[in-house]
């Protein structure tokens, strides 16, 4: 996160103007003044005991997660508490200005509180509902309250709920506004702690987990069976090896920050480990990548009815940048080695309309589909069910080509890349890159303060054009300060 801006930044933004005036920037006052009218009506109108839904009807009358509507309900999943927490802390440390930072703690005390007894975080939660007692809480734990029946206890890493959430907390817990925090600091602990002794013997997560992973799992290469059931078998998958949603990749980028915070060797560990799971787990000769799911025998298999036992493109992806992430942490070159056969696979793979099919049959390597409405496996993709990616538009290329890019570059070279700019004109380039989405946000923004989708306040829009701002403000000034 970047450096906190104290009260004589604050005050050197409001006179930048001189400095940017030839590219007729936004003035940095009005963007402040913008998220701060922003950021007050999260917390004056929208937050549910601090936390907050991905989307609301524009009278305020209901609240709207994934699958769910409620007015005191709250998302986990991003786009809502924790990454709309994040923007705010952002901001805070691109201002000083102590109201955002009073949006991100109440945020991270809605997460503390939901917080489940096996460490992580559920999809959502609802106060005022009847979660409290639906779910185990590490809360009723610390009160001395061991488990009541049926209570609801799995933790899940899919689509970056609890890793956000733990993000979140991470981040704030390393402020000087955290530190002192006694309640935050021992939430972090915790789910840390679950989390790793979640990890499997091999390396990799599965997609829920509510209790420490097997000491004994089994720890082999990848196979690729000879045949495999073309009906879905309906069976539990979310205890399998998975990679689906990007969980492996946002797991590993957590531990990353968190080793970089705290230089606790256990979080190196923990990527590495992961690293060594994908390359077990990536085929070799003609098919070098990846599926969604693996069993724990190492083999391909179904997860829902609309996910067979398949190589994907976009799991592929994202399993290639994350080795690549952590070649850039450790240097360790076989981390990096085979990612250039796997994007070499991807492009070989790509369809003659310029997309990608998100799955291609095992040893032939066909792309493969789901028929609409009845969920037969076919080769023909014209007919596919409209809720589910079965294709990946064409903006895969540009990703796979910036990979290269970067793969071709010496590692120190990527480290320097990523460092904070040193010089006035570098953070001037900054403010430079993000004017544009700025002047967006600032005209999209309503009489309230907030932005909207389909005449629905969006959490999505919140969290994009807050960091645009936060970054513009930061950079601005530090271009005015450091001549």
């Amino acid at each position: 996160m970047k450096t906190i801006l104290r009260s004589a930044l604050l005050a050197a933004i409001l006179t930048l103007p001189p400095l940017l005036a030839a590219d007729d920037p936004p003035d940095p006052a009005k963007v402040i003044a913008a998220m701060r009218k922003a950021n007050d009506f999260y917390l004056s109108k929208l937050a549910s005991h601090g936390g907050y839904a991905s989307a609301w009807k524009r009278d305020l009358s209901e609240a709207m997660v994934e699958g769910k509507k409620s007015k005191t309900i709250i998302s986990i999943q991003p786009h809502g508490t924790t990454t709309v927490g994040l923007a705010m802390l952002q901001a805070w440390e691109a201002t000083g200005d102590e109201a955002f930072l009073a949006g991100a703690k109440g945020a991270a005390r809605a997460l503390i509180d939901c917080q489940l007894e096996s460490g992580g975080w559920s999809a959502d939660f609802d106060f005022a509902g009847d979660d409290p007692k639906n779910w185990w809480l590490r809360k009723e734990v610390l009160a001395g309250v061991t488990e009541i029946g049926k209570q609801k206890n799995s933790s899940t890493l899919d689509d970056n709920k609890t890793q956000s959430a733990l993000l979140l907390l991470l981040e704030l817990a390393h402020t000087d506004a955290g530190r002192a925090d006694t309640e935050l600091q021992e939430s972090v602990t915790y789910a840390f702690d679950r989390i790793l002794a979640a990890q499997t013997a091999i390396g990799s997560w599965p997609q829920q987990f509510s209790a420490p992973a097997p000491a004994d799992g089994i720890v082999k290469k990848a196979t690729m069976p000879a045949e495999w059931p073309r009906e879905f078998p309906k069976e539990k998958y979310t205890d399998f090896h998975t990679l689906n949603d990007g969980n492996l990749e946002r797991l590993v980028l957590l531990m990353l920050r968190a080793h970089e915070l705290t230089g606790e060797a256990r979080y190196l560990e923990a990527a590495k480990r992961c690293g060594d799971f994908l390359l077990l787990a990536q085929f070799e000769g003609d098919q070098p990548a990846w599926a969604q799911q693996y069993n724990q025998e190492m083999i391909p298999v179904w997860a829902r009815k609309f996910e067979p036992p398949a190589l994907t493109s976009t799991e592929s992806f994202g399993a290639c940048t994350t080795l690549f992430e952590i070649w850039i942490a450790t240097g360790e070159e076989k981390y990096r080695a085979t990612i250039p056969a796997a994007l070499d696979w991807l492009e070989k793979s790509r369809l003659p309309d310029g997309q990608w099919a998100r799955f291609y049959e095992l040893h032939t390597n066909k792309p493969l589909y789901c028929e609409d409405k009845t969920y037969a496996l076919t080769y023909d993709g014209s007919n596919t069910p409209p809720h589910y990616g079965f294709k990946i538009d064409a903006g895969l290329m540009d990703k796979i080509e910036r990979l290269r890019e970067a793969l071709a570059k010496p590692r120190e070279e990527v480290l320097a890349s990523r460092r904070n700019p040193e010089t006035a004109g570098r953070w001037l380039k900054t403010a430079r890159n993000v004017r544009g989405k700025v002047k967006t946000a600032l005209e999209d923004q309503n009489e309230d303060g907030v932005w909207t989708d389909d005449g629905e306040i969006s959490a999505a829009l919140f969290v994009r054009h807050l960091n645009a701002m936060s970054t513009y403000v930061n950079a601005a000034a530090k271009a005015k300060l450091n001549p």
